[in-house]
């Protein structure tokens, strides 16, 4: 059995999953377009051991930015200082005090080997918190360019790519998702033309830590790819529109009436919630405001929610080496995800959108 805790909630527990099998180009191919995740298991063991070094060094600078909430100092010593001295220089460090989460923001310039002139300005990557959690020591480190909030992925594909390089410098293992050969060819297939990888996301879950349910929509993408590299994480991978009818189905199921109100015990809340469901649209436009706190408490804190997305087959464990691809179509047919660390130590992930 596989219990699953987030940021001080138990969700009860759950049957350990049978591992799935690889599936063909041409499964991978149609679930992608019926806006369904698929899992490539153990698609990167062979590499995993090549990259056990690069691996280790990840983690040893997660926990020195967890032991010390500083990100910088440790860029300007190698390795890693020795590697961005060649294409990037370090131009400033914000500590992100405007941002609760955010812990240090470090700002880079590129140029070509060779060349004095810079080539991409205002590159930057972001050590985070994942939570407000105190309990929950997940990291993440952003890879992006521009005014955060508000850079537009289509809008400077060069500034994308080097920021992408930035991303292979200080964690070379990303060559496990860019480099390879069976990722590479069902996204092109899907894609119809080479995939580049943007908006790039190194994750460190924790015990106690993971995602609470959302989607990865932004315009010029098509997809995530997700990779596990250590530590393993449970999934709760379901397209909106079925995630629509489950939540419909158990909130409309006197049967949940109790499971509902033990994480929404206002009467008003409730009855809220029972107005969203008698009209499709109005729930759909709710779950894409900031503020969704009706159908949050039922897809994130309410254990009965859980045990039915499970038994209706949406959940994936995910072990080191294992691969899931989540297409991302847009805001009516998005793939929505929420995920729990599984085990008692942090474990390394990469999560890049697909453009």
């Amino acid at each position: 059995m596989l219990r699953l805790k987030r940021r001080g909630f138990d969700l009860g527990s759950v049957k350990t999953l049978k591992q799935t099998a690889m599936p063909s180009t041409s499964q991978v191919k149609q679930a992608w377009q019926s806006d369904t995740a698929i899992v490539l298991p153990q698609l990167l063991n062979q590499e995993l051991e090549k990259h056990a070094g690069n691996i280790q060094k990840s983690h040893v600078l997660m926990q020195n930015v967890l032991r010390t909430c500083d990100f910088v100092p440790f860029l300007e010593k190698n390795p890693y200082l020795e590697r961005i001295q060649q294409n990037f220089f370090i131009v400033a460090a914000s500590p992100e005090e405007h941002d609760e989460q955010g812990i240090e923001k470090v700002y880079f310039d590129a140029f070509d080997k060779g060349e004095d002139d810079v080539v991409a300005e205002e590159l930057w990557c972001k050590a985070s918190w994942l939570s407000f959690h105190d309990e929950d020591a997940s990291l993440r480190f952003r890879f992006s360019w521009g005014m955060e909030g508000y850079e537009d992925v289509s809008a400077d594909p060069l500034k994308q790519a080097w920021a992408g390089k930035l991303c292979d410098v200080l964690f070379p293992e990303s060559s496990l998702i860019t480099q390879n050969n069976a990722i590479l060819d069902h996204l092109s297939s899907i894609l119809g033309k080479k995939p580049s990888f943007v908006e790039r996301i190194v994750y460190f879950n924790a015990p106690n830590g993971g995602a609470q349910f959302h989607h990865d929509v932004e315009r010029g993408h098509a997809g995530v790819v997700f990779a596990q590299l250590s530590g393993s994480t449970f999934w709760l991978v379901i397209a909106k529109p079925k995630l629509m009818d489950e939540i419909i189905s158990l909130v409309t199921n006197p049967q949940y009436q109790a499971d509902i109100e033990a994480v929404l015990p206002q009467k008003e809340e409730r009855q809220a919630l029972v107005k969203l469901c008698q009209n499709r649209d109005d729930l759909s436009c709710y779950m894409e405001e900031p503020d969704h706190e009706l159908v949050e408490a039922i897809m994130d804190r309410c254990p009965a929610f859980i045990a039915q997305l499970v038994e209706h087959g949406f959940a994936h464990t995910l072990e080191a080496g294992d691969v899931l691809l989540l297409p991302q179509r847009d805001l009516d047919n998005c793939v929505w995800h929420s995920v729990f660390t599984l085990g008692d130590t942090p474990g390394e992930a990469l999560s890049f959108a697909v453009r």
